[in-house]
């Protein structure tokens, strides 16, 4: 169930909050909640990533692609 919760703030602050919250497509009480749910829990809720980063983790798991296998991709690339 939720509930309402009134807060008072700076306007600056209000404004700033309003423009993260539009930026990360969350509303102001969302972000708030989270923030309140962190504290409670003690530590920080893992970062959520983008769809197509989700889709792309552990990719290359056991390809045994390294780090001069990478700089020859990009010397390849863009020579």
């Amino acid at each position: 169930m939720n509930t309402k919760l009134t807060l008072r703030m700076d306007e600056a602050l209000v404004r700033t909050a309003k423009a993260e919250a539009g930026r990360r497509g969350k509303s102001v009480s969302q972000i708030v909640g989270e923030f309140f749910d962190s504290l409670a829990s003690g530590q920080r809720a893992p970062a959520k990533l983008p769809p197509i980063t989700t889709s792309l983790v552990g990719v290359l798991k056991g390809r045994g692609v390294s780090e001069a296998d990478y700089r020859k991709h990009l010397r390849e690339k863009y020579s």
